[in-house]
């Protein structure tokens, strides 16, 4: 696959601190940040507002087949309708955190959604993350990275924004499933976030990136609210 635009590459686990720092290294070399946890939990949004369970993957099916999925752009980041309405406010519900990780299990929903993804590349540099960005979505990308921390470090990150959610257990879930299970790609520098700040790892990035040649204009730190 050969894409005409440049893909860094962010996975991790939950609360690993992926998505501040995706977003702030994207703001800060001017690349489209593309948030693709957001575009699973919108249909794991949308199965729970037409009320079907995760588990029953043919009305899942059958929901994305009779849905409008619209991904877009706006302000240098990714965006996401689902028949016709913006899920954002809805995203870290507690309904949609007990069943993002299985709606993301489901082959089909992981195929329409990689096939969006992967159009971003067409027009855009991106920085994307995700679970499996660097494993399964951009594999030849030489910009991969791998944010993570320490159980206990990433519990209380979800703690103190709110979530009841169990860290271990959507690491299981997501390191377990057949369909793109969350894993280091082999090329990919890993990033241990437990004890750094979000400028931190973000400037350990940019270094790299520096390191292997990559041309951005860098615009320096910017912190994100």
């Amino acid at each position: 696959m050969n894409f005409p635009h440049i893909v860094i590459a962010i996975d991790g686990p939950a609360a690993s601190g992926k998505s501040s720092v995706a977003r702030q290294l994207a703001q800060r070399i001017g690349f489209l940040y593309v948030n693709t946890g957001a575009m699973y939990r919108a249909i794991a949004w949308l199965a729970t507002l037409r009320q079907i369970p995760a588990a029953d993957t043919g009305r899942v099916q059958q929901l994305l087949h009779f849905s409008d999925i619209e991904c877009g752009v706006t302000e240098g980041e990714s965006t996401i309708l689902v028949d016709h309405l913006d899920p954002t406010p809805h995203l870290n519900e507690a309904a949609v955190n007990a069943t993002v990780s299985a709606i993301a299990s489901i082959v089909d929903v992981r195929r329409l959604l990689v096939l969006k993804q992967r159009a971003y590349a067409r027009d855009h540099d991106l920085v994307m993350e995700g679970r499996d960005i660097g494993s399964a979505v951009f594999p030849q990308t030489p910009y991969k990275f791998y944010i993570d921390a320490s159980l206990e470090v990433r519990a209380q990150r979800r703690a103190r924004q709110g979530h009841e959610d169990s860290i271990a257990a959507r690491d299981q879930t997501d390191s377990t499933r057949v369909a793109s299970p969350l894993l280091i790609a082999e090329d990919a520098h890993v990033i241990d976030s437990s004890h750094l700040t979000i400028d931190g790892v973000v400037g350990e990035i940019v270094g790299r990136l520096k390191l292997k040649g990559l041309k951005f204009a860098d615009r320096g730190m910017r912190v994100v609210p």
